[in-house]
């Protein structure tokens, strides 16, 4: 067991370079499937998720390795395989993306329901429907969804409610059906956009990712080629939060600033100061920050990714702020953990209520999921005294070289064995 200390109060300064997009790089994998040739997929952060996707591709019959950093080599032809268990995919949710993959490739798939982080109920009720609007029959008998066409067929699909996973698995499935496919309130993140442009590289006929309307006109079959996957917005957002946190000045690189303007939007109403560059963000800020309101909406709006960061920077803001999460049912679990940390927040439903402190104080904490666990960094950051994050095969499932990424801006962190008691604090101190 591994854990990070940090010692608060350092400035961030200087630049940091962005990985590529795990949200969009699972997916992209995953549409590897449907290829028999050769894809080399560039820019791929080597994060845990990643890393459980490659071995589940193996597992399934394919080929996947890193033939230098960041740079994967896939090959397809020979995998044959159409259900993955529940012990292969248990440790991540973006398995479900094999349910679209393997059923346009193979017109059948049976993949267990999937794993990741829990912060609410994630149905796949959207995605089963899609695929039967498609032609195929689905079931869910003993925790597999079944899977099954005798030929996929375009059609309409409306979607109830936004969902990002269902329309990457229907514009998946729907690549390699006969005739067109018009998917209606379509989701529109980024990564959306990321795998559809992916797919049309590799001969798919997708037009309208990134609006409420995808349309797809099946062919019939892909071939290998080169992509590289875009910066991860997340990750981005991450370090402008830090860097706003820390009463910081950071040049955030490689990003796609058009991406950003939502946190861009949030950090100025704080009284921050953000330039945007052609493929860079320079954040910088001074306390005392500005209470303000945030809900959590589909892109463009606030991503809910970024909800547990935003809302921990608020905690040291003066006045009331409302943080109101509209797109998960329980995303506030880590709120305990700031507490612990001296924040005043009380949830009100949907709504966190986060009365501004003059500081955080350093306390052991854990991360709860991906996102709260970089919250539980940020904390760490912008506190008096030393933080201990356990927990950390969360945070390694979406952030590489997360510490030493952080050290490059003037942190004082390090990631070590849990070898000490957590009440040493004098010697952690030490020697962070």
């Amino acid at each position: 067991m591994e854990k990070i200390v940090i010692l608060g109060g350092a400035e961030l300064s200087g630049e940091v370079d962005i990985s590529g997009a795990k949200n969009s790089a699972v997916a992209i994998i995953v549409a590897a499937i449907m290829i028999k040739d050769v894809c080399i997929i560039e820019n791929v952060p080597a994060v845990s998720d990643i890393l459980v996707l490659m071995d589940i591709i193996r597992k399934l019959g394919g080929e996947a390795e890193f033939i230098k950093d960041n740079v994967l080599r896939m090959d397809c032809t020979k995998l044959c395989e159409v259900e993955a268990s529940y012990e292969t995919v248990r440790k991540i949710r973006a398995s479900s993306y094999l349910m679209g993959a393997l059923l346009g490739r193979f017109k059948e798939a049976r993949v267990a329901l999937p794993g990741g982080c829990d912060f609410g109920v994630r149905p796949i009720d959207l995605h089963l429907k899609g695929f039967r609007c498609l032609g195929a029959e689905t079931n869910i008998e003993y925790g597999l969804a079944n899977i099954k066409a005798e030929a996929l067929k375009g059609a309409a699909v409306y979607m109830d409610t936004v969902s990002v996973g269902a329309t990457i698995n229907v514009m998946l499935a729907a690549a390699l059906a006969d005739g067109l496919t018009v998917i209606e309130n379509a989701a529109r993140e980024p990564h959306i956009v990321d795998v559809a442009n992916f797919l049309n590289c590799m001969g798919a006929n997708i037009k309208g990712a990134g609006t409420d309307v995808i349309k797809i006109k099946g062919v019939e079959s892909l071939h290998g080629g080169t992509y590289s996957v875009i910066p991860d917005q997340i990750e981005a957002g991450t370090f402008m939060l830090a860097a706003a946190a820390t009463q910081g000045d950071v040049l955030v690189k490689n990003v796609i600033p058009k991406h950003l303007e939502s946190i861009s939007a949030k950090l100025i109403e704080m009284g921050a100061e953000i330039e945007e560059f052609d493929d860079s963000v320079r954040v910088k800020a001074r306390r005392p920050f500005k209470a303000i309101n945030v809900k959590t909406l589909p892109y463009p709006g606030f991503p809910t990714d970024l909800q547990p960061q935003m809302l921990t920077v608020l905690t040291v803001a003066e006045g009331t702020s409302i943080v109101t999460e509209n797109v998960w049912d329980n995303r506030f679990k880590y709120i305990a953990e700031l507490k612990r940390m001296g924040a005043n927040i009380n949830v009100e439903g949907r709504a966190a209520i986060v009365e501004g402190v003059p500081r955080l104080t350093g306390s052991p904490v854990q991360a709860t999921d991906l996102r709260a666990g970089a919250a539980m960094v940020i904390a760490g950051l912008m506190a008096n005294g030393v933080t201990e994050i356990y927990n950390l095969n969360y945070i390694d499932r979406g952030y590489e070289n997360f510490v030493e990424k952080l050290k490059m801006l003037g942190a004082q962190i390090t990631r070590r064995k849990n070898d000490k008691k957590l009440d040493e604090r004098e010697e952690t101190a030490e020697t962070v």
